[in-house]
């Protein structure tokens, strides 16, 4: 069957008119993509975090709401005791900890020295059994990383002040509107749904609420049992900023695969430059490791705490940690996998709803069954 030439216009007419709106929309797309991005930097931070203790706060509330206290009154209980336990704990850490965070920065340079020195040292030795490798240049990657990190911590220092004045005054804020309006929003947004989706809705938010609750918990508990293990097995050696050191472990394991790895970099090249390559660093790396993720982590909490929470392949894990990364960096890894396992109870229960309470055909074009 041969085309006019009227046809072949029409076609063509017909897939320019589609490739260009495809285009557009793309173009749209990525515009407006870029526009939400830019406009909740500042604020994701604080509304995460504000989630996050509305999270860890809610069993409390809720204990204090059992007793003679209405709802309001039970969050401005629990945030009182929670203030006046930080306020503590700051007291008695901030000046050990500030001492010490500004030893590391004098550390520095001459830690990441050392480790592009050892970088420099094992290519030298790559090199002789795997001369193909040559060109990777390790110690002028590693001493660009190191520069730019270096940067990073100085630069982040500065500012650091303003930024935390600016949490301190949004996060107690915003979670005393989560705490106390939380429910309101959920049964507001819940009843918009249409009548004939409206079980499947309230479905949705239990289960999305649960997932959250539980997900947060057990990530935050995770990571406070990881850092204290590790905290306190690098303390029977020499190794100096133990604290530190378990503090960073904690906060580097929120992020799954990559997380762990990260986490012991530091305290590996400190007991590297420091100890030497002695029994300490030994022990040092079976903190680690053997201790702190092949047993506790692996075994122990991720069993106990996640596994059942997140239920994800460790493929779309992988996937969720890179594109949180690619759009919010570190806060995005972590907030990457929760949001995949929102994405997968979604897809579920819509399939479900979708099968179990199908119309018949005939219903669906305007007949009465039987």
């Amino acid at each position: 069957m041969s085309l006019t030439r009227t046809q072949l216009l029409l076609i063509y007419l017909v897939l320019t008119a589609g490739i260009a709106s495809g285009l557009a929309l793309f173009t749209s797309a990525s515009r407006i993509t870029e526009l939400l991005h830019v406009a909740t930097t500042g604020i994701v931070l604080p509304v995460l975090l504000s989630l996050v203790l509305a999270f860890l706060l809610e069993p409390l509330v809720r204990r204090f709401e059992r007793g003679p206290f209405n709802r309001t009154a039970s969050i401005f209980l629990v945030s009182l005791l929670t203030a006046i336990l930080v306020y503590l704990a700051g007291r008695w850490l901030s000046p050990h900890w500030l001492a010490m965070w500004g030893s590391l920065r004098t550390d520095l340079p001459r830690y990441l020295a050392r480790g592009i020195e050892l970088l420099n040292q094992f290519e030298v030795r790559l090199n002789e059994y795997f001369p193909f490798v040559s060109g990777l240049d390790l110690p002028g990657r590693g001493r660009v990383l190191a520069e730019h990190l270096f940067n990073e911590i100085l630069s982040h220092t500065t500012g650091s002040a303003l930024r935390l004045g600016s949490l301190m005054l949004l996060v107690p804020l915003f979670t005393f509107f989560f705490l106390r309006d939380g429910q309101k929003i959920i049964r507001f947004s819940v009843s918009l749904a249409p009548n004939r989706y409206y079980e499947m809705a309230h479905d949705l938010s239990y289960l999305i609420s649960r997932q959250l609750s539980h997900f947060v918990r057990g990530r935050i508990l995770e990571a406070v049992i990881v850092g204290i293990v590790v905290g306190f097995g690098l303390s029977f050696t020499d190794i100096r900023y133990a604290p530190l050191l378990g503090l960073f472990a904690g906060v580097t394991n929120l992020v799954p695969y990559l997380g762990p790895i990260v986490g012991m970099i530091p305290g590996i090249l400190i007991a590297l430059v420091d100890l030497g390559m002695g029994g300490q660093f030994w022990w040092i790396l079976a903190t680690y490791l053997l201790i702190g993720q092949i047993i506790l982590d692996n075994f122990i909490l991720i069993p106990i705490l996640i596994s059942h929470v997140s239920n994800l392949h460790p493929l779309w894990v992988i996937i969720a940690i890179i594109m949180g990364g690619k759009l919010y960096g570190v806060l995005g890894m972590i907030i990457g996998v929760p949001v995949a396992s929102i994405i997968k109870i979604i897809i579920i229960e819509i399939r479900y709803y979708r099968r179990t309470f199908a119309l018949p055909l005939a219903s669906q074009d305007g007949e009465l069954p039987g």
